[in-house]
């Protein structure tokens, strides 16, 4: 890998590999619109001399095609992951994330740019009989639109691996903690409780149970699966996650035991915190365990790390 370009590349977890990549000598070009993405997380990027950041929308094919000038490789990040609002607005999934993801292949195949490293979700397993989830369990019926349209991306990649010799990396995230992070229950907790540290309203019933991934590790599980496909035609699906799993409710207590508060839980009922939220969810990652990569943080220090970020720069 030469050069790369990454998508959505101004947030949380993009910003990881931009950083990553340069360190390697790498060169990289962010593409991200900033709707979401933030500017101060690719200030390293900008700084560097093999980094470039390019403002603009993954549908606008032009714009698109003159950024992957050059370029050997893509990470695809950029995407809609709002998948708790996702019914209030069906439609900006199915552009967000499979209109651009088709956008982004035929710009690549007109530059003969053929690798790519798709950033999809364990949402795609949606509330599946089968835990821990592999890669290849069935997949049930969707309960997130989020995940259907993500789902529809890792089709489109693989028939472009079919079709036109593209090399295509899946990988299935379980949710990301670390710093500069900026969408979730952690966020979300540590903002009541700032405003608020007697008292928190937890979603659901509090015993959901969630697998979380510090966002260096994710880095590292991206970097390690990449170098084992390089072939044309070549694609593959990774799951990235822990091998262990916490409930929101013990969540919470470590959220709050890390700020130093002692609030009373109100718990808004039900199995689920909203429409499309899986009550559990812990992925299997034994394929990628085999490539040699293991997670070097668990939950409980990622939450630590995530929380402490936040209070430094909240």
């Amino acid at each position: 890998m030469r050069r790369a370009l990454i998508t959505g590349g101004a947030g949380f977890i993009g910003s990881h590999p931009a950083d990553r990549l340069l360190a390697d000598g790498v060169a990289v070009v962010v593409y991200d619109d900033f709707s979401t993405g933030r500017r101060e997380n690719v200030a390293g990027v900008r700084a560097h001399p093999q980094g470039e950041v390019v403002a603009g929308d993954v549908l606008d094919g032009e714009r698109l095609r003159d950024a992957l000038e050059d370029c050997d490789a893509v990470f695809h990040l950029q995407a809609n992951a709002d998948v708790r609002h996702g019914l209030e607005h069906p439609r900006l999934d199915l552009e967000q994330n499979a209109v651009a993801t088709s956008e982004l292949l035929e710009a690549m195949r007109a530059l003969g740019v053929t690798r790519m490293g798709f950033i999809s979700s364990g949402s795609v397993y949606g509330e599946t009989d089968v835990v821990p989830t592999p890669e290849d369990a069935p997949l049930p019926l969707q309960t997130s639109l989020y995940g259907a349209t993500k789902l529809a991306g890792e089709g489109m990649l693989q028939a472009y691996c079919h079709g036109f010799g593209f090399t295509g990396v899946v990988f299935r995230f379980v949710s990301i903690l670390g710093e500069r992070y900026q969408h979730g229950h952690v966020i979300d907790f540590w903002r009541a409780l700032r405003r608020d540290p007697t008292r928190l309203r937890v979603l659901g019933d509090g015993r959901q149970e969630k697998s979380y991934l510090y966002v260096g590790d994710c880095v590292q599980g991206m970097l390690t699966a990449l170098a084992a496909h390089t072939a044309p035609g070549d694609t593959a699906v990774y799951n990235l996650g822990t091998d262990e799993t916490v409930l929101v409710d013990d969540s919470t207590e470590l959220i709050a035991a890390r700020l130093g508060v002692a609030p009373a839980i109100e718990h808004a009922g039900g199995r689920r915190g909203w429409p499309g939220d899986a009550p559990r969810i812990l992925l299997d990652c034994t394929k990628l365990r085999a490539l040699g990569w293991a997670p070097a943080l668990t939950i409980e220090q990622a939450i630590a790390r995530t929380v402490d970020w936040l209070e430094a720069n909240g």
